[in-house]
């Protein structure tokens, strides 16, 4: 169970790490993207630079956010 755990771990910190909102915006713009593509609401090229849009946005204030966290 120990190996079961720490896999587990691993992956989470891989994933979330120091910035859980970073995990989550990524996680939801994937999600709206694949809703997209499968009702096929949209072109797929569309599709892919909205999500990098969103994602590259994301970053950005978060980085921003953070950035202004550390001065106060």
């Amino acid at each position: 169970m120990s190996i079961l755990r720490d896999f587990g771990r691993f992956w989470w910190d891989f994933i979330v790490g120091d910035e859980w909102r970073m995990a989550v915006i990524v996680a939801v713009a994937t999600v709206v993207g694949g809703l997209a593509a499968h009702g096929a609401w949209v072109d797929g090229q569309i599709i892919a630079v909205g999500v990098a849009a969103a994602v590259m946005a994301a970053v950005c204030l978060v980085v921003i956010d953070a950035g202004r966290k550390d001065k106060t």
